[in-house]
C-alpha cells in the first residue's frame, strides 16, 4: 500500500478530505457500527487534530476539512484515498498512531461531511475502495468562492497592455508564467546576491490542501500572488501568504482522468484567466475571485482533451490550446476574447483536409486522433505580432505504421500571426516521431552577438534532449546542444531490440526537457536549462534516472557548467542580475546556484518535490522568492506532498 511521507522542514504532507454532495452532516445519529466508529474518531480528532484544523474542521494552522475540499478536490474518490492522507498525520510523525485510530479518524471526517457507510471501516484497501466519498456525477456542485480580502482596489483593473509589454523592465511583479512575453525568466533584482543568499529562509507558506500533481507557474501583481491547482485558482498575499480569495470548482470527469496538472493562469485588465483539465476556459475577477465568464471549449468525454498549459494574453486575445495527445485528442491552439470569452481564431496543429500539411498524413481518419496538442507555455514577439508555439507528439506515440509521412505539425515549433492565427513559419524537430518527443519550448526569445553580428534568436527544445537555437529572421538553426544522452533516437521504438544487452532508447518517454525550460541571463549571456536523463527500456527503471542543470553560452552553445541531480529536474529555473540561479529538485530541495560557475550556494529542503514555478519579486524594497512544492505524477516516483507555496526572504536586520 502506498504511503505519503513527510519530510522535515515545513508542513509538506497534506490531510485532505472527501464527502458526498450532501454537505456537512448536522450530527452523528444512531448506534450503527459506522456511527459508533465515527464517534471514536471525533474524540481522537479533538485530542490530536483540532489544534491545527479547527474544532469544527473549519481550518486554522492547517486547512479546513469541510466545504472546499469535500466538494471540489475529492470528486469520484473513495475512503482509501482519504485514509492514505489521514495516515500522513500528525505533522512530522506520519503513521505514528495505531492503525485503528487512523481508520476511526477517517470515518469521523467522512461522517462530518455527510458521508455514510453500511458497516464500520476497516484498514483493508479493498473494502475501503468500496466506500465512495466524492461527487460521482458531473454537475452536482457549482464553483465555490471563499473570499477573505477584496483586493480590487490594489489590482486597479490591471495589468494593462503596456505593463505586460514592459514586464521584463519591472521588479515588483511576475506578470507572465515565464515572467515576460519573451520567456527570459530573468529578473533585474539584486537584494539577494552571492554574499547573502545562504541566509535565505521561508517567510511564509500557504498550503492548498491538494495532492494532485503541482506544476503551476505563479503570477505576482501589486502585492498579490496568483496560482492554480487541478481544481482551484487561488490568490494570496505575496508577503504574508494570507488568503485573499479561493475559487474551487467541481470536475465533470473522474479523478482518474489522465490530465491532472494545471500549469498556471494569465492576468490582464483585472481578469485572471485559466483553462481547466476538463475543458473549460474561465475568467475571474482578479480582485475578488468572482466569475466574469466561463466557456465550455473542449469535452474530454468526446476525446477532445483538456487544458493544462498556462494561457497568454495579448491585447484582447487569450491564447490557449488543449492537451491530451495520448487520450485521442486532435491538437489546435486558438484565441478567445478576453472581454467575453468568444472564439476569434483557431490554428489546427493537425491540419484539416484543405489545409497545408494535410498531405503529410495518410488520411483524415488518422489525423482525426493524431495528437499534436499543446501543453507548454508559448512566447510572443510583441513588436512583430508573432506567437511561438511548442507542439507535442503525434498519436499513437510509439508506432508510426498507421500514420506514414512527416505528420505536420507535431513535434514542431509553429510561429503564427497573433491577430489572425495564420501560419508564418514552422520548424519540425522530429518528423514522423515514434518516441513521444514532444516539443515543450518555443523560447526564450533573446538577442546575442554571433560572429560579431547582433542576431534575434529563439530556443526550440523538448523531450528529444536537444536545445536548438534558431535565427528568428532567417528561420534557420544556428546551433544545437545535446543536453542529455541520446541513443537510438532515429530508430523506431518498436524496432529496438530491448532484449539485447545495453539496448535502450535515450531519452525515454519521460526524458529530455520537460515543461519548465531554459532561462536566459543577459548579464552572463548564458542559457540555463533543466533536464531529465532517463533512458527508456521496457520498464524504465527509476533508479537509472537523473537530472541536470546545464549552462551554455548563448552565442555559441558551448557548455559552461553542469549540475547533476540524483533525480530528474523538472522545476523552473529563474536567474537574476545579481548572478544567481534559483531552481529545485524532486528530492524536495530548493537550490540557489552561482550563475557563473554552477556552485551550490543554498540548499533548503521544503519537504516535497519541486516541479513547478519559482518566481522572484520586490515589495517595499524587500526581495522575495516564491517556490512551488507538492506532488508529482506517479511515474516520477517522488514522495507525495501537499500543494504548497513557500515564500523566501532574507532575515530582517
Amino acid at each position: 500500500m502506498s504511503k505519503i511521507m513527510v519530510r522535515p522542514g515545513l508542513m509538506a504532507a497534506a490531510l485532505a478530505i472527501a464527502c458526498t454532495a450532501a454537505g456537512v452532516a448536522q450530527g452523528l445519529e444512531g448506534t450503527d457500527p459506522f456511527a459508533a466508529q465515527s464517534e471514536r474518531g471525533e474524540k481522537l480528532y479533538a485530542a490530536r487534530c483540532a489544534a491545527c484544523h479547527g474544532a469544527n474542521l473549519e481550518g486554522g494552522i492547517g486547512f479546513d476539512l469541510v466545504g472546499i475540499g469535500p466538494a471540489y478536490r475529492w470528486i469520484g474518490q473513495n475512503a482509501e484515498d482519504l485514509y492514505q492522507r489521514v495516515m500522513a498525520m500528525p505533522k512530522g510523525a506520519p503513521q505514528s498512531l495505531p492503525t485503528q485510530d487512523y481508520v476511526d479518524l477517517t470515518a469521523f471526517i467522512i461522517a462530518r461531511n455527510g458521508g455514510k457507510s453500511s458497516a464500520a471501516l476497516a484498514a483493508d484497501p479493498a473494502s475501503l475502495r468500496q466506500v465512495p466519498i466524492g461527487i460521482v456525477e458531473a454537475g452536482l456542485a457549482k464553483p465555490r468562492l471563499t473570499m477573505r480580502n477584496d483586493i480590487s482596489k490594489a489590482i486597479g483593473g490591471g495589468p494593462n497592455q503596456d505593463e505586460l509589454n514592459l514586464a521584463d523592465k519591472t521588479d515588483d511583479g511576475w506578470l507572465q508564467p515565464n515572467r515576460d512575453y519573451t520567456g527570459h525568466r530573468f529578473a533585474d533584482i539584486g537584494k539577494i546576491d552571492r554574499t547573502n543568499v545562504r541566509s535565505l529562509r521561508p517567510a511564509c507558506l500557504y498550503q492548498a490542501g491538494d495532492v494532485s500533481p503541482f506544476a503551476t507557474s505563479p503570477l505576482v501583481y501589486r502585492g498579490a500572488l496568483f496560482f492554480t491547482t487541478r481544481y482551484s485558482a487561488i490568490s494570496i498575499d505575496a508577503v504574508t501568504c494570507r488568503l485573499n480569495w479561493r475559487y474551487d470548482r467541481p470536475s465533470r470527469v473522474p479523478v482518474g482522468y489522465g490530465l491532472k496538472i494545471n500549469r498556471g493562469a494569465a492576468i490582464k485588465d483585472g481578469k485572471l484567466v485559466f483553462g481547466t483539465h476538463d475543458g473549460f476556459l474561465v475568467a475571474l475577477d482578479a480582485g475578488t475571485g468572482k466569475t466574469v465568464w466561463e466557456r465550455d471549449v473542449v469535452n474530454p468525454k468526446e476525446n477532445q482533451g483538456g487544458f493544462t498549459m498556462p494561457p497568454v494574453i495579448f491585447e484582447d486575445l487569450v491564447i490557449i490550446g488543449p492537451a491530451g495527445s495520448e487520450l485521442g485528442a486532435r491538437g489546435w491552439i486558438g484565441a478567445f476574447r478576453l472581454s467575453t470569452g468568444e472564439p476569434v481564431w483557431r490554428f489546427n496543429t493537425i491540419p484539416d483536409d484543405d489545409e497545408p500539411g494535410a498531405d503529410s498524413w495518410p488520411n483524415h481518419s488518422v489525423r482525426d486522433h493524431g495528437g499534436g496538442t499543446v501543453w507548454g507555455a508559448v512566447t510572443v514577439d510583441a513588436a512583430k505580432g508573432l506567437i511561438f508555439v511548442p507542439v507535442s507528439n503525434p498519436a499513437p506515440a510509439f508506432t508510426g505504421v498507421q500514420r506514414a509521412g512527416a505528420n505536420l505539425y507535431t513535434s514542431s515549433m509553429v510561429v503564427l500571426d497573433i491577430h489572425t492565427g495564420k501560419l508564418a513559419w514552422y520548424y519540425q524537430v522530429s518528423p514522423h516521431d515514434t518516441h513521444d518527443y514532444d516539443v515543450t519550448h518555443a523560447g526564450p526569445q533573446f538577442s546575442a552577438t554571433v560572429d560579431g553580428k547582433r542576431r534575434d534568436l529563439v530556443v526550440v527544445a523538448g523531450k528529444e534532449g536537444l536545445m536548438q537555437v534558431m535565427d528568428r529572421d532567417t528561420h534557420k538553426p544556428l546551433y544545437a546542444v545535446q543536453i542529455v544522452k541520446r541513443q537510438n533516437t532515429e530508430v523506431p521504438w518498436t524496432a529496438v531490440d530491448m532484449s539485447e544487452t545495453g539496448a535502450k532508447v535515450c531519452p525515454g518517454s519521460f526524458g529530455g526537457i520537460e515543461w519548465d525550460g531554459p532561462a536566459f541571463n543577459p548579464g552572463t549571456n548564458m542559457l540555463y536549462v533543466p533536464s531529465v536523463e532517463w533512458c527508456g527500456t521496457t520498464t524504465q527503471p527509476v533508479d537509472q534516472s537523473r537530472g541536470f542543470l546545464t549552462a551554455t553560452d548563448a552565442s555559441t552553445g558551448a557548455i559552461k557548467w553542469r549540475y547533476e541531480s540524483q533525480r530528474p529536474m523538472l522545476a523552473a529555473v529563474t536567474t537574476t542580475s545579481s548572478g544567481l540561479v534559483f531552481t529545485g529538485e524532486l528530492t524536495g530541495d530548493f537550490l540557489a546556484l552561482d550563475a557563473a560557475t554552477g556552485k551550490i550556494l543554498l540548499r533548503y529542503n521544503l519537504g516535497g518535490p519541486l516541479l513547478g514555478g519559482i518566481v522572484t519579486y520586490r515589495i517595499d524594497d524587500v526581495q522575495y522568492v516564491a517556490a512551488t512544492t507538492g506532488s508529482a505524477s506517479n511515474f516520477w516516483q517522488a514522495d507525495p506532498a501537499s500543494s504548497t507555496i513557500v515564500v523566501f526572504a532574507l532575515p530582517k536586520p
